[in-house]
C-alpha cells in the first residue's frame, strides 16, 4: 500500500490547514529536496530557493495529489523539473564563488571516491528512470528504507521491490558505463545511499512552512515567478499527455518531447563562457604502461575559444608528442560538451562552477575518464630537439642519436639525447613504424647504467653502457614484459 502517512498529512493540511503537518512534511523531505536542487544548481542560495519553491508547489497541489503518490518521489522528480526552471531566468546570475562542486561533502573512502564519479551524472542518469523504477530507488536508497518498506510503497511484495530495484540499479549501471563511469550496482547503491542526501542549512525547515502558511506572501518575488513558471510547465506537461491518451507510443514521445524541450531552454538561457585553457590527464588508449596493468598516460592541454559566436578548440599532448592539433565538431549544451580529434572522442559534463570537466575518451570500443580543469597556467610541451642539440660532442657519453629494433625488428625506434650541461639531459623518441615521433623521454645515467623512460610511461630501457660508450645494452620493459634490445649510436 502505499504511504498513507504522507498523504494523510497532506490531506490534513489541504483540508484544515495544518501547520504541523506541512511542517512535519518540510521536516521528513527538507534534505532530499534541498540536496537533489544543489546536484542541479551547485549555489546554496539557489539551492535553498529552489527548496522553497518545491515545497510551495506541493503545497498548492496538496488538494489534487493522488492517494497513490509516492510523495518522496514526487518531490524527486519535482525538485528536478523545478532546478530546471531556475536555470532559465534571470536568477542564475545570482550564482556566486563558492566551494567547489560537492567537494565540502565528500570523504576519501572508496564509496565516496565512486561518488565523486556518479554524482555528477546521477540526476541525468535517474531521469532516464521510468516512475516506478525512480520512486523505489528514491524510497530505498535517497530515504534509506527497507525492501519490505520500499514494496509496501509501491504496493508490491518485497520480492518485487528488490527485484524493480536491481532492475533500476542495472539500469543506473548502463547509463553511467556509457559516460565513462564503470562500476557494479553495489557500488552505485552504496555511492548513492551515502551521498545522496544531506542536512539542509539550519533554519531551511522553519521558515518554509511559514512562507506556505502565510500563502506564499513572505515568498520572494523570484520564487514565486519560479512556482509559476513550473506550475506552468506542470500544466503543459498534464495536458499533453491527455492529448496523446490511448496512443501510447505517442504518449511516449510527446512527453519525452515536453520534458526534454524544458529541460533544454532551461540550460541554454545562460551557459557558463567555458573559454580559456583546460588541462588535465588521459590514458593513452590502447597503449600499455611500463608496469603489467598499467596504462600509458599524457598530460593533455586544451584551449577553447569561440568565434562568432561557436565554440573550438585546439589540443596538445604534453608527454607523447609536441605537435599542437585542432579538434573538430565541437558541441556545447550545457553541462554536456562534445568534441573530436580523429577517432577520439571526448564527451563529459561541466560542474556548476565550470571549473572541471569530467569526460570520457572514447576510441570505439575503448574508453578512459578523463577530468579537465580549468587553469591560468597550462602546461607547456618542452621544445622539439634540433640536430645541433644532439649532435655528437665529446665529453658526453649520451649525446647523440641511438637506434634500435624491437620485437624482432618489427619496430624501428630512434633515440634522440642531448646534455646541455653536465648530467642534465632532455631526450626524444621516436617511433619509426608508427611515426609517433618526439616523444620526451626522462634520462637517468649513473655510469655504466642508463635508463631511458618515455614520459607518458608508454615503456622504458635499462641496461648499460659498452664498446666504448658506442652501445647500451639491455631490456625494453612494457606491460610487465621485458625484450632484450641493444641500442647503436649512429655515426
Amino acid at each position: 500500500m502505499p504511504e498513507l502517512d504522507d498523504i494523510a498529512l497532506l490531506r490534513q493540511y489541504a483540508e484544515g490547514n495544518s501547520e504541523s503537518a506541512f511542517t512535519a512534511l518540510v521536516e521528513k523531505y527538507v534534505n532530499l529536496v534541498y540536496s537533489t536542487a544543489w546536484r542541479s544548481v551547485g549555489h546554496a542560495q539557489a539551492a535553498e530557493e529552489i527548496t522553497q519553491a518545491v515545497f510551495i508547489i506541493l503545497a498548492r497541489k496538496a488538494r489534487s495529489m493522488s492517494q497513490q503518490t509516492i510523495l518522496s518521489g514526487w518531490l524527486y522528480q519535482t525538485t528536478r523539473m523545478t532546478a530546471a526552471n531556475f536555470l532559465r531566468g534571470e536568477i542564475r546570475r545570482q550564482r556566486r564563488e563558492q566551494e567547489a562542486y560537492m567537494q565540502s561533502l565528500l570523504n576519501e573512502s572508496a564509496t565516496n571516491d565512486a561518488w565523486r564519479q556518479i554524482g555528477p551524472w546521477l540526476d541525468d542518469a535517474m531521469g532516464r528512470l521510468g516512475e516506478k523504477d525512480r520512486n523505489a530507488v528514491v524510497l530505498r536508497f535517497f530515504e534509506n528504507k527497507s525492501l519490505a518498506e520500499v514494496g509496501a510503497a509501491l504496493g508490491a511484495s518485497e520480492d518485487a521491490a528488490k527485484m524493480r530495484v536491481n532492475r533500476a540499479l542495472e539500469k543506473l549501471r548502463n547509463f553511467l558505463a556509457k559516460h565513462g563511469v564503470n562500476s557494479t550496482t553495489a557500488i552505485i547503491a552504496g555511492a548513492i545511499s551515502a551521498n545522496s542526501v544531506h542536512t539542509a542549512p539550519v533554519g531551511l525547515a522553519k521558515i518554509i512552512p511559514a512562507v506556505v502558511l502565510a500563502k506564499s506572501a513572505a515568498a520572494g518575488s523570484s520564487t514565486l515567478t519560479l512556482v509559476e513558471g513550473v506550475l506552468k510547465l506542470m500544466a503543459w506537461t498534464k495536458a499533453k499527455t491527455a492529448a496523446l491518451a490511448g496512443a501510447a507510443v505517442l504518449l511516449t514521445t510527446g512527453t519525452g518531447v515536453v520534458l526534454v524541450a524544458a529541460f533544454h531552454s532551461a540550460h541554454a538561457a545562460a551557459y557558463p563562457d567555458i573559454q580559456g585553457s583546460w588541462e588535465g590527464v588521459a590514458g593513452i588508449l590502447g597503449t600499455p604502461g611500463v608496469l603489467q596493468g598499467e596504462q600509458a598516460q599524457s598530460r593533455i592541454v586544451f584551449q577553447f575559444f569561440k568565434t562568432n559566436g561557436v565554440y573550438g578548440a585546439t589540443g596538445e599532448f604534453i608527454d607523447t608528442a609536441p605537435e599542437p592539433f585542432r579538434v573538430t565538431q565541437f558541441s556545447y549544451d550545457y553541462p554536456a560538451v562534445r568534441f573530436m580529434r580523429g577517432r577520439d572522442v571526448y564527451q563529459g559534463k561541466i560542474n556548476a562552477r565550470a571549473t572541471e570537466i569530467a569526460a570520457t575518451l572514447r576510441r570505439g570500443n575503448m574508453s578512459v575518464p578523463v577530468l579537465l580543469k580549468r587553469t591560468s597556467t597550462p602546461d607547456a610541451a618542452p621544445e622539439p630537439l634540433t640536430k645541433a642539440d644532439y649532435a655528437p660532442r665529446a665529453g658526453s657519453d649520451l649525446q647523440g642519436v641511438w637506434n634500435a629494433t624491437l620485437g624482432g625488428g618489427r619496430v624501428r625506434i630512434s633515440i634522440k639525447i642531448a646534455e646541455p650541461s653536465s648530467g642534465i639531459f632532455r631526450a626524444e623518441l621516436d617511433n619509426l613504424t608508427t611515426s609517433w615521433l618526439g616523444q620526451p623521454m626522462t634520462v637517468t645515467y649513473s655510469p655504466p647504467e642508463v635508463k631511458l623512460r618515455v614520459a607518458s610511461g608508454a615503456g622504458m630501457f635499462r641496461g648499460e653502457m659498452r664498446n666504448d660508450n658506442t652501445e647500451m645494452s639491455g631490456n625494453w620493459l612494457q606491460g610487465g614484459k621485458q625484450a632484450p634490445i641493444v641500442l647503436k649510436r649512429n655515426n
